[in-house]
Parts: structure tokens; C-alpha cells; sequence
């Protein structure tokens, strides 16, 4: 799926600048998996549509092996992003698989679903990420959905010293593997080599922000170092973003249209009214999510 052909350096001629950096918090979530909470509840009117990334990763199995026993959710949507390791799922729809080394899993919890996520390895690095999309009001109560990507299926292209994979969305002509067209997520994993510069479209009314895991990346001339989230200010003059590596690097880029709604959100469960969420408590405390 790789293409060498394409130039990864048009596309931007007036690029977003960092509104600010942000460092993740340790925490633990689960049967005590530790992990760094990148975005959090206090940034998610500032980034909507997305409400939480969690980075994992560490060669300690204490940190990961008793994973995530069944829990619930519902209103949003969930994208893991495995880069190391093996994590078996298994939910209340009847789905199970196994995500390896550079899968994805992309889930609809909708109306509501229960499901576990195992590690399937006791020793060896496990690492990976899990971002939160949130549904519009009228889908929250949707059917749930849910599909595995093994690294083989996700599109990805390779020119001027980066490679993009891509997860959701379109980048230089290369469709994701999911789109949503309500809040049209752009969701990249990149790696640049050192020297290398990429240049990504963004519309100016999309919240972005960049995630750096691995060495630094400089954006409109501010660093952003390993485990910092760079903030995309919003210009309207702005038409994207460029990233540059003196280093090799790696990070995910991710961008979507705002939804606008208000967020009532306690634990997994995530609507619009406080109403909502003491329904979903309710239903899931009376066997009624799916």
C-alpha cells in the first residue's frame, strides 16, 4: 500500500501554530493498568469531537496483565491502536479477536455495549493508544458497531522520509480505513525520518492536536518533544499543518469538526443531558445494554 510517488510537501501554505503543550498524567484505569491520560475531561469542549487518548506502554507485565475485565459504555466511540503486544477482546454483541502489532480496533459502543480487553502476552512490551470519539446527540442510541484492522489492512503511503499510516479519514489522496462524515476524523500515524517534513490539509473550523512518542518534532518553529500533546490553534487564514523532524520521530496527528453539543459524561457513559446518563446507569445496572 505504500506509494513513493507522492509529495508530502504541498498541500499548506499558511500552516496552524501550537496554542500549547500539554503533558499527559499518570494514571491507572481498569484492573490497574497503568497509563498516561493525554486528553482528559478538561480539554474536551477545546477539542471536540474527541474526548480522551490514553497512551500505554511499558516491558513491566505488573503495569498491563490484568488489563480491562468487562466494563461498559455507551454514546461514543472507541479507536485502540495497538504498536506492540497482543490484546484479546471480547463484547456483549457476541465480537471477539485479537489485536496484534500494529492493528486497529474501532468500536461503536452506540445504545451501549459491555466488553473486556486481555492482554495476550506475560512478558514483552505492551504499547499502544485509545482515543474517544464522541457521537452527535442522534446517534448516541445507534446500534453498536465494531470492526477489527489488522496493520495489513490500514492504508498507509511513504514518500520524502515519512510514512503515514492511515487510520480514519484521508491523507494525500489515501482514504482511512473508517470515515464518519459528521465529525470527519483525521487520525495518522506517522513516522518521519531525520530531516524528513510533512504537510497535512486541515480544514481551519477542525480541532487537531499532535501526539510526539517517539523524539521530537518542530511545528511553525516550537519543539515538541517525546510525550507532550501540541494544541493546533485555530487561525481561519490556517489551511493545515507542517511537522519536521531533525531527528527521526514518530506521533499521531489527529483532527475533527467540532460537534457543538453540550457533553454530560460519567465514567464509560458519555451523552448530552444529565438525564441521559442516569438512564444509561439505570440500564446498565438492569442488564439492559446490549
Amino acid at each position: 500500500m505504500a506509494n513513493e510517488n507522492r509529495n508530502t510537501q504541498a498541500h499548506v501554505l499558511h500552516p496552524r501554530t501550537v496554542e500549547r503543550l500539554v503533558s499527559g498524567t499518570a494514571t491507572s484505569d481498569g484492573a490497574g493498568v497503568k497509563l498516561t491520560r493525554v486528553l482528559h475531561g478538561a480539554m474536551q469542549k477545546r477539542l471536540d469531537p474527541f474526548l480522551m487518548l490514553d497512551a500505554f506502554g511499558s516491558d513491566d507485565p505488573d503495569d498491563y496483565i490484568a488489563g480491562f475485565p468487562d466494563h461498559p459504555h455507551r454514546g461514543f466511540e472507541t479507536i485502540t491502536y495497538m504498536i506492540a503486544g497482543r490484546m484479546k477482546h471480547q463484547d456483549s454483541a457476541g465480537n471477539a479477536g485479537l489485536l496484534e502489532n500494529g492493528g486497529v480496533q474501532w468500536m461503536t459502543a452506540g445504545r451501549g455495549v459491555i466488553h473486556s480487553e486481555i492482554p495476550q502476552q506475560e512478558e514483552g512490551v505492551m504499547e499502544g493508544f485509545q482515543l474517544w470519539l464522541n457521537l452527535p446527540g442522534r446517534d448516541k442510541m445507534q446500534a453498536p458497531w465494531y470492526r477489527d484492522f489488522a496493520a495489513g489492512d490500514l492504508p498507509r503511503f511513504a514518500a520524502d522520509g515519512a510514512t503515514a499510516v492511515v487510520i480514519a479519514g484521508e491523507s494525500h489522496g489515501v482514504i482511512g480505513a473508517v470515515t464518519r462524515e459528521t465529525t470527519a476524523p483525521l487520525y495518522l500515524d506517522l513516522h518521519l525520518d531525520a530531516g524528513a517534513r510533512f504537510a497535512q490539509a486541515l480544514p481551519p473550523g477542525h480541532n487537531a492536536f499532535v501526539y510526539v512518542y517517539r523524539g521530537e518534532v518542530t511545528i511553525s518553529g516550537r519543539d515538541v518533544p517525546t510525550g507532550r500533546m501540541a494544541i493546533l490553534a485555530n487561525d481561519p487564514e490556517a489551511d493545515g499543518v507542517v511537522l519536521e523532524a531533525r531527528e527521526g520521530a514518530r506521533l499521531l496527528l489527529v483532527a475533527g469538526r467540532p460537534l457543538g453539543e453540550s457533553i454530560a459524561q460519567y465514567g464509560p457513559f458519555v451523552m448530552n443531558t444529565e438525564e441521559e446518563i442516569r438512564q444509561a446507569v439505570k440500564d446498565y445496572r438492569e442488564g439492559r445494554l446490549a
